[in-house]
């Protein structure tokens, strides 16, 4: 069991990672034990949004696609926006219908 997670960062970006004991996880975010990662110098950190999911590779495809959303996406998730979410997607298939028109994006 893996739980995929966002963090509400100081200057006010996300994080998006996956892990097998959230709760940990942000502690060890929180205490800043590697200072290379993202979370680091964006302290403190608040937990907003994780989800449950069973299988490995299924939870590192979740991460992978909340990566890839729009800010409004991942706050609209975080929120329990439904509505927006499906929302936010049909906007995203009327910009870009087709895969070669995909644009490169950030977890911020």
């Amino acid at each position: 069991m893996l739980y995929v997670y966002i963090l509400k960062c100081s200057d006010d970006s996300y994080y998006i990672g996956v892990s097998n004991d959230v709760n940990s996880r942000l502690s060890q975010h929180e205490e800043g034990l590697n200072p290379t990662c993202y979370t680091y110098s964006r302290r403190p950190l608040e937990l907003v949004y994780f989800e449950i999911i069973e299988n490995n590779l299924a939870a590192i495809a979740r991460e992978k696609q909340l990566k890839g959303w729009s800010r409004k996406k991942k706050e609209a998730l975080i929120l329990g926006n439904y509505e927006a979410l499906v929302e936010l997607s049909k906007n995203y298939k009327v910009r870009f219908p087709s895969s070669e028109d995909h644009p490169s994006t950030g977890s911020g």
